[in-house]
């Protein structure tokens, strides 16, 4: 029980895939302007990884390593992926046709978020078994989900108040993820 609380403390604050592994930032920096966006985009994001990870380990253990094609993971991944992101994508199209709207571009860009085939690839090159392989794999986009909220938080924030002319748009917004970075990096000093 330890171990998987470690895992889910670790790569949620610790290796939060947006501040530390870097991983979704296009999504990060193009959906974090308002928080009803953001809080779409993660749950989309949460809802993918967690799938992809499930999958992908299943495929893996149970269908590439008996069949010794574990060389050939990235493209099977991607394939799982992309079939997920399609039906995520006529999902939230037909509940939400705002969301959808809104989302716009980059719902379809997390079949390219490196972020869900990173998450299914460590799941696999960390030996994960299923507990902690789905412990990762809900505390990855929970931190991705976290993080974008918080960051649309404060990007609305600053839309209200004055910024240099110099700082607006994308300045301002890497300045606030650097921060939000050296913050999450604290986390690391308690494990």
């Amino acid at each position: 029980m330890t171990n998987l609380l470690t895992i889910a403390f670790t790569a949620f604050f610790i290796e939060n895939v947006l501040l530390y592994q870097f991983l979704g930032i296009c999504s990060f920096i193009g959906v974090g302007k308002q928080r009803k966006t953001s809080l779409g985009m993660g749950l989309a994001v949460v809802v993918v990884i967690i799938l992809a990870g499930m999958s992908t380990w299943a495929i893996y253990r149970f269908v590439m390593e008996p069949l010794d094609i574990g060389y050939m993971k990235t493209i099977v991944f991607i394939l799982v992926i992309a079939a997920l992101v399609q039906m995520m994508e006529t999902i939230i199209k037909k509940l939400s046709p705002a969301l959808y709207k809104a989302l716009g571009i980059y719902l379809p860009l997390i079949t390219t978020n490196c972020a869900v085939l990173g998450v299914a690839i460590t799941n696999i090159t960390k030996d994960y078994d299923f507990a902690e392989m789905l412990v990762y794999s809900a505390a990855i986009p929970l931190g991705y989900l976290f993080v974008m909220y918080i960051y649309a938080i404060i990007r609305e924030k600053l839309e209200l108040n004055p910024v240099p002319k110099a700082f607006k748009g994308t300045p301002i917004a890497m300045i606030v993820a650097a921060i939000l970075a050296i913050i999450f990096s604290r986390f690391g000093g308690l494990i």
